[in-house]
């Protein structure tokens, strides 16, 4: 019955692509695919909007990631614990860096360069998880910082009128957008918008990596309890500052730095990024520690040791980064700009903050 035949055949073909297809648009799944290595003042590979990033320097670096007691979001790898991505609460202490009364991004700028392209507008309210006409106002509640460690993210570009996605590891010094609950929400030198990254169980780091990169110390940014009023943020001068939620530097203030930690005028920030080598993304499919409190400067701090001493730049430099308290990886000097060591796994473990 050849007739019967080729009905099966359809039919085995069909169901091949219903789990091909559901685990590609889930985005909730392991997968074993490419993590791009982005570094902070590059472009890469379809970018929604111009750079909109305007803080050219970097805050001094820590040493440790801010301690937190929460599992991050997700953790379900099979990874092996000393090289698995370690999770850090949004709302931490010196997670965040910039430079007092400087908005690390122009977010009016932001909000013009998607207007003045409807589609595209469209495409970051679909991974915003927002209307389009809700896309002002989105982004001005969200606080223009600096990353302090690399940072693993799905990062979402534009292509032929649709938002794409890929993995990625976002350079330390790379100004983005939070959100209320200490999350990058959008990468500014692209515009792009990010949301969490997806774990990856056989990862392939391609792109050129940075000064002081290594898979042993990229982070990925949980969300905090409970909204933030107030980041604690580390200056570019080795001192501390609070930034409201949503505001742009204007009303900054010096605040004492948290406890066990002090200013290091030593510090400097290191040196400029390493160039723009990421590939074209593959294509894709669309997607936030506690609350810093009123007036206090609560939480347990990161460490400040100084990171790697260089000239300031005007370009957004890149910082040494701050390890989790396990074995450091090294990167591995693979081919083609290829890292392949380390894992794309999160883990429940959290880091510990030093003392």
């Amino acid at each position: 019955m050849p007739g019967l035949g080729v009905l099966v055949a359809a039919m085995a073909v069909a169901v091949v692509l219903a789990v091909v297809l559901s685990r590609t648009e889930g985005g909730s799944e392991a997968g074993g695919g490419e993590i791009f290595l982005q570094a902070a003042n590059a472009a890469g590979p379809d970018p929604f909007t111009e750079s909109t990033a305007e803080d050219g320097s970097a805050p001094p670096t820590t040493s440790a990631p801010p301690t937190t007691s929460a599992p991050s979001t997700g953790s379900t790898s099979e990874s092996s614990p000393a090289t698995a991505v370690r999770g850090v609460r949004g709302g931490e202490p010196g997670l965040y860096g910039g430079t007092r009364d400087v908005s690390s991004c122009d977010v009016e700028r932001q909000i013009k360069y998607l207007r003045e392209v409807p589609a595209k507008n469209e495409a970051f309210a679909s991974v915003a998880g927002v209307e389009s006409s809700e896309v002002p106002s989105y982004l001005r509640s969200l606080t223009p910082l600096r990353l302090r460690l690399d940072t693993r993210v799905t990062n979402h570009g534009y292509r032929d009128g649709v938002a794409t996605d890929y993995q990625a590891v976002l350079q330390a010094g790379t100004a983005v957008l939070v959100d209320d609950r200490g999350v990058p929400k959008v990468r500014c030198a692209c515009g792009n918008p990010l949301t969490k990254p997806v774990e990856q169980s056989d990862p392939r780091y391609t792109g050129t990596p940075w000064p002081g990169y290594s898979p042993s110390k990229v982070v990925v940014v949980d969300p905090a309890p409970r909204d933030i009023e107030k980041f604690v943020v580390r200056d570019t001068d080795g001192g501390w500052f609070e930034r409201k939620r949503g505001d742009t530097g204007g009303k900054d203030h010096p605040t004492k730095p948290p406890e066990g930690q002090s200013p290091s005028p030593g510090d400097t920030p290191p040196s400029s990024p390493s160039p723009d080598t990421s590939p074209s993304a593959p294509s894709a499919t669309p997607d936030s520690g506690p609350t810093t409190g009123e007036d206090e400067t609560p939480g347990e701090p990161p460490s400040s040791s100084p990171g790697n001493s260089g000239p300031t730049t005007g370009e957004p430099p890149s910082e040494s980064q701050a390890p989790p308290p396990v074995e450091s990886g090294t990167t591995n000097g693979a081919p083609n700009g290829t890292a392949d060591n380390g894992t794309g796994g999160f883990t429940g473990d959290a880091p510990s903050g030093a003392t």
